[in-house]
């Protein structure tokens, strides 16, 4: 990580907008521009430590919600479903695990037209090994105190509800 600036730059860009009179749009600004920067750095404290493993996020992703499933498997559109991604970043990160060796494609056993990625071994084991390595390197250690932790979850997790990310916050 480069060296850390001497001033907040989204507080100087909040403090611009309102000079140019946009001070109504100025709170908002600075909330949206924070998000994005904050997912900007988590996402490289993620690639961090899953580079090694060979992995991207998204395929992260696949693998666990495949991991977590009851059979080891899901239909490619309800992974897109779940992950909430288009169609075609299901089947590249589905691809890219095939050649991996992670998962194989599989027939539905009662609709021809739906095909399943099931989780190999060798899957479910880089799953763990990722998994663990994320919660020593990343998830356990976010720079946020518990307290906050908590009121940032509960605050996205209502302003996702509120332009329909979800309906209700878990499953029946």
């Amino acid at each position: 990580m480069s060296r850390p600036l001497d001033f907040d730059p989204i507080l100087e860009a909040r403090r611009q907008w309102a000079a140019h009179g946009w001070q109504a749009s100025s709170d908002g600004m600075a909330a949206v521009t924070s998000i994005v920067r904050a997912q900007q750095v988590f996402l490289a404290r993620i690639d961090a430590v899953l580079r090694p493993l060979d992995l991207t996020f998204a395929r992260y992703e696949v693998l666990m919600l495949l991991l977590f499933s009851r059979h080891g498997s899901l239909p490619l559109n309800k992974i897109g479903a779940r992950l909430q991604v288009h169609p075609t970043s299901v089947t590249n990160a589905v691809d890219r695990l095939e050649n991996q060796e992670l998962i194989k494609r599989v027939p539905h056993s009662s609709d021809r037209r739906t095909t399943l990625a099931e989780i190999r071994p060798a899957g479910r084991e880089l799953a763990l090994r990722a998994t663990a390595a994320l919660n020593d390197q990343v998830f356990s250690r976010p720079s946020m105190s518990p307290e906050d932790l908590g009121k940032l979850t509960d605050v996205l997790q209502r302003f996702r509800q509120s332009v329909g990310d979800f309906s209700k916050p878990g499953p029946d």
